[in-house]
């Protein structure tokens, strides 16, 4: 449900530029750079096409929007390793935040219904991201195995636990998936936790606006020595870093 938020003087002021303006960029940068992307993923590596395609799509819709970035603990991720990365998921502008400012080789587990979306779909499924099919148990196994086979390359993995973004802006239960994988492989989880993109444009809404958004990356989790038993306790350690900010 659209919620429904106080309407400031500018308001007025921005809803041409946001129609005329942001709308219409975002669309042709997606099937330009998704374009761009399919067509260079034979001949170079995701990384390479993700950092020549993704980040700068990312940056400028952000910019263009506009939303203003921070990013604080990017000290805490050591380039040499992979990560099962878990973050909170407040609105789709969540992703310009990550793809643009992470800075990390990452493969999205995604809603499939993304696979859809002109430009961005495509573009995506070549970069070797993830759709999650939560038809059937079976299916989400397959997005599991893919996964595994992703970090096996070298790159690390994003989940937004919560399965979906958040209504009211609470932390929601985390599913059991990104954790299970990063015990069964050994990986690290890197917690991130995503500010003030709900207020630029809350889930469900077509209310963009500007703003400020923030992307705090916490001290990685590692997982060795933790056994399934465990599972619990290190959904719930991710789930209270992401959830103190």
């Amino acid at each position: 449900m659209c919620e429904r938020r106080p309407r400031p003087w500018w308001w007025w002021a921005y809803q041409p530029y946001k129609w005329l303006v942001v709308g219409p960029v975002l669309a042709i940068s997606t099937l330009v750079f998704g374009g761009v992307a399919v067509a260079l993923s034979p001949v170079l590596s995701p990384r390479r096409v993700g950092a020549l395609c993704g980040a700068p799509w990312a940056r400028l819709n952000a910019r263009l929007t506009p939303m203003a970035v921070e990013v604080v603990g990017r000290s805490h991720i050591d380039r040499g390793r992979s990560y099962v990365v878990v973050s909170n998921h407040q609105s789709l502008y969540d992703i310009l935040l990550v793809y643009g400012w992470l800075g990390v080789d990452f493969r999205w587990v995604m809603k499939a219904e993304l696979r859809r979306v002109p430009g961005l779909g495509a573009a995506c499924e070549r970069l070797g991201h993830i759709f999650v099919d939560r038809s059937s148990p079976r299916a989400a196994l397959v997005t599991l195995e893919t996964a595994r086979r992703r970090i096996a390359e070298g790159a690390s993995v994003l989940f937004f636990p919560e399965g979906t973004r958040s209504l009211d802006g609470t932390l929601g239960a985390f599913k059991r998936g990104a954790f299970r994988m990063a015990l069964d492989l050994g990986l690290p989880i890197l917690p991130m936790t995503i500010i003030g993109t709900r207020k630029i444009l809350p889930p469900g809404s077509r209310d963009l606006r500007p703003g400020r958004a923030k992307l705090v990356i916490h001290p990685p989790i590692e997982t060795a020595g933790w056994s399934a038993d465990r599972l619990p306790e290190l959904i719930e350690r991710a789930r209270e870093a992401i959830a103190r900010h």
